[in-house]
């Protein structure tokens, strides 16, 4: 076989981990695509997109030697989640009640990037900045005309993955007909490491803390609402957008973190339901290529680097008579996700229907639970648990 045992395609946080991982366990590995670009950011500025690193997540990315790469004053450890009902229902989670000193850490995309970009270089992975093109039998060829024969083809190219849809793995996608709208807040009171979480029936908005600034105290707003509200705010003026923002979040949060003051500028994405075959012979893939789930929990990034962690795994215990792109092998990667997979998507599917349901019972008996499930410590446990990974 050629040097190319493995081709990664996608150069984002999943591709990069997938092909460090690989790296560090003697695989022969060539990552395929663009790098992210990270633009120049001062003490006060803050990447748009940020993602919230589970128990599960720290592990891998400790194991691949990049965790301790970061820079720890740019990262916030979320030490409980306050989650909100529609009609006064509602659950805290602490840390300390699963005997955990954090939940969820809090890092922007572009720290991870940077981390992993530096730990790539450093292990001499081979990357071709091209773009995946076509199949060619057992070869990749870019868009420059350049093949890459492989064993076996990780796609980590996105949601729209040129690789998935080349090797005829199947894919199923279902638009939540939702937006979600990212900007970044001052807030007038200190966040005190809580994430906060209200649902109401049309959208639901997160605040997530992140580290405070010369402005004081600084959270990240994930706010999915209905497609035509987010079209209109973003096609808005940027002061008249600021303050329609500012005066929404007044009302919605009830002053929970005082007055939130918009700091940057906002940006939008749209939401899906989606789920893939996630192999094919030879083919394998992870992260968005493979699934997308609604981002009301948060877990899109944990679930894809669960992928990588996966993927590695079922390649390091194959038997030494067994080829990286044996089909056998990577029915494997594909069972060992099937459960995980399911069970966030049919959670976060069933709180987003959950909570657009407006009838009257259905209201009533949902927050109804909340307060049940906020008085009883063995299901918070359990909830904090599985948020851990």
């Amino acid at each position: 076989m050629s040097k190319h045992e493995i081709v990664v395609c996608g150069g984002g946080i999943a591709g990069m981990a997938t092909a460090l991982g690989l790296a560090r366990n003697r695989f022969a590995v060539t990552l395929l695509g663009p790098a992210a670009t990270r633009p120049m950011l001062g003490p006060d500025d803050y990447h748009p997109r940020v993602y919230a690193i589970s128990v599960a997540s720290r592990r891998l990315l400790d194991s691949l030697g990049v965790w301790k790469m970061l820079n720890a004053q740019r990262i916030t450890p979320v030490e409980a989640m306050e989650v909100h009902g529609d009609t006064g229902g509602k659950v805290t989670l602490h840390a300390w009640q699963a005997t955990q000193d954090t939940l969820a850490w809090i890092i922007e995309s572009g720290e991870m990037e940077c981390v992993l970009q530096q730990a790539i270089q450093v292990y001499g992975v081979p990357w071709l900045q091209e773009r995946f093109s076509q199949l060619e039998g057992q070869s990749v060829v870019t868009d420059t005309g350049s093949r890459l024969p492989f064993e076996l083809l990780v796609g980590a190219d996105g949601a729209r993955s040129p690789v998935r849809r080349a090797a005829g793995i199947s894919h199923e996608s279902r638009p939540y007909g939702d937006t979600g709208v990212v900007v970044h807040l001052d807030a007038e009171l200190p966040h005190q490491n809580y994430a906060i979480q209200w649902f109401f029936g049309d959208s639901i908005l997160a605040l997530l803390p992140m580290p405070h600034t010369a402005a004081g105290p600084q959270v990240s707003m994930v706010w999915s609402m209905r497609e035509h509200s987010a079209s209109e705010l973003m096609a808005m003026e940027t002061g008249a957008q600021a303050e329609f923002l500012e005066t929404r979040l007044a009302a919605a949060t009830g002053g929970r973190l005082g007055t939130l003051r918009v700091r940057s500028k906002p940006f939008a994405f749209p939401l899906f339901l989606e789920r893939s075959g996630m192999v094919a012979p030879g083919v394998a893939l992870v992260s968005d290529a493979a699934h997308r789930v609604h981002p009301l929990a948060g877990q899109g990034l944990n679930l894809g680097l669960g992928d990588v962690e996966a993927l590695l795994q079922v390649l390091i215990d194959k038997e030494s008579y067994r080829g990286v792109g044996d089909t056998r092998v990577l029915n494997r990667y594909r069972r060992a996700r099937a459960e995980p997979l399911l069970a966030m998507s049919l959670a976060t599917d069933g709180l987003h229907r959950l909570f657009q349901t407006n009838a009257a019972p259905v209201v009533a008996i949902r927050n109804l639970g909340m307060h049940a499930v906020d008085r009883v410590p063995f299901i918070k446990r359990f909830l904090i648990n599985g948020a851990a990974g």
